[in-house]
């Protein structure tokens, strides 16, 4: 077997000498199978969307997601916590057709004065026992080495940076001048649900996402298919090159690329693997899909009560779905993966998109009526996306 961290924390901090605010990244290492053999579909049954409803008026920037039957998780070993495969329904909704730019997310910071998570000092009675003067604003950076590195280690490659922000996504000196259509990262689980409230948004459950992110299609293995490089075309933002220290960019892009630039998938949207990681509005369990399993077919399933990781057992985590570029194997953009993070975490690679309810008999699971919102986030880069239903 081997292994590869995701998500990481102490380590990072304690080398790069600084805070404790730094352990707001996960530690949560997911196994993955030396042989990066395709899920079989033999567990999985039709995907059976809803009919359109009549009269459904066009959202500006964002596509209708039907909704329906499908199966959700994975026939694979590689990642045991998208096991079992088991039959969800949910309803249809609105959802962002990219991950939230900068360009818009400074539009709700204007409007607001919204400070993000990262922008403000970690609070003492949030770090018990950390020197006041350790506890500096700022965020998790991915910082290549100069020369290969043991992939034991994410410390070698991520980077707690004092200053680091959504304005200031590598650090003091960076800055989104030009870069208004890239998704806005370095924002924290907090910071995804106020953008989503402000638009009249929410972010998705984990089960809309997957369902949006499967586009119709029925126990693929990625978001547009089985073959990562179907007749050899770059379908998403991911890691070429040798990972850590050398992304080659043959896919157009060495870090994070603006939205849109590959194809959607069959529901017309984009980057919904690679790029950032995307957070939903589940928390963490890795038993949860068991728990749905024994429930039969699972009605718009809103996340367990609590979140639980056994890696890190006093942590609250939040889902995040569809992988980083900076992740450096295939296997590991597959559509089942998931990822925890600590809600308060922030990284260069993390985003979001949002959706809005759209049946008038549904209250929203964060209890604004009738909207939905859906976050996105990367490993080092977050950002977001927002749907409707």
């Amino acid at each position: 077997m081997k292994y590869f961290c995701k998500c990481f924390l102490g380590a990072v901090f304690v080398l790069a000498g600084t805070t404790a605010w730094m352990l707001l990244v996960c530690n949560r290492t997911t196994r993955v199978r030396a042989a990066d053999a395709p899920t079989t579909t033999s567990s999985f049954q039709p995907t059976i969307p809803n009919p359109i409803p009549a009269g459904l008026r066009v959202t500006a920037g964002m596509v209708w997601i039907p909704g329906g039957n499908f199966s959700m998780g994975s026939a694979s070993d590689s990642m045991p916590d998208a096991q079992p495969i088991h039959r969800v329904y949910v309803d249809g909704f609105w959802m962002d057709k990219t991950d939230v730019t900068n360009e818009e997310f400074e539009k709700f910071v204007k409007a607001t004065g919204y400070v993000t998570v990262a922008e403000k000092k970690p609070r003492p009675e949030d770090f018990p026992g950390v020197p006041l003067e350790k506890l500096i604003a700022g965020a998790i950076v991915f910082r290549p080495p100069q020369h290969p590195v043991s992939l034991d280690n994410p410390a070698l490659w991520w980077s707690y940076v004092p200053g680091a922000n959504w304005r200031h996504p590598t650090g003091p000196g960076s800055s989104i001048k030009g870069r208004e259509h890239f998704p806005v990262v370095q924002v924290a689980y907090a910071d995804a649900v106020a953008y989503a409230k402000w638009a009249g948004k929410r972010l998705p459950t984990e089960a809309e996402w997957e369902f949006a992110a499967r586009g119709g299609k029925t126990g693929k293995l990625y978001v547009w298919g089985n073959q990562f490089r179907p007749h050899g075309k770059w379908m998403a933002n991911t890691y070429q090159g040798n990972f850590p220290n050398r992304n080659t960019g043959l896919d157009g892009y060495s870090g994070i690329a603006p939205v849109g630039k590959y194809p959607p998938n069959g529901y017309g949207l984009y980057d919904m693997a690679g790029n950032v990681w995307q957070w939903v509005g589940d928390w963490y369990r890795p038993d949860y899909y068991a728990q749905l399993a024994a429930k039969g077919i699972a009605r718009n399933p809103q996340g367990p009560d609590s979140s639980y990781d056994p890696m890190e057992p006093g942590a609250r985590k939040r889902v995040q779905r569809g992988g980083i570029f900076s992740l450096h194997r295939p296997i590991l953009f597959a559509l089942y993966g998931r990822s925890a993070r600590k809600g308060r975490d922030q990284q260069r690679e993390q985003s979001y998109r949002i959706s809005l309810c759209y049946g008038l008999d549904r209250t929203c699971k964060n209890k604004l009526k009738f909207v939905h919102f859906t976050a996105y986030a990367c490993q080092s880069d977050h950002t977001l996306k927002t749907g409707m239903t």
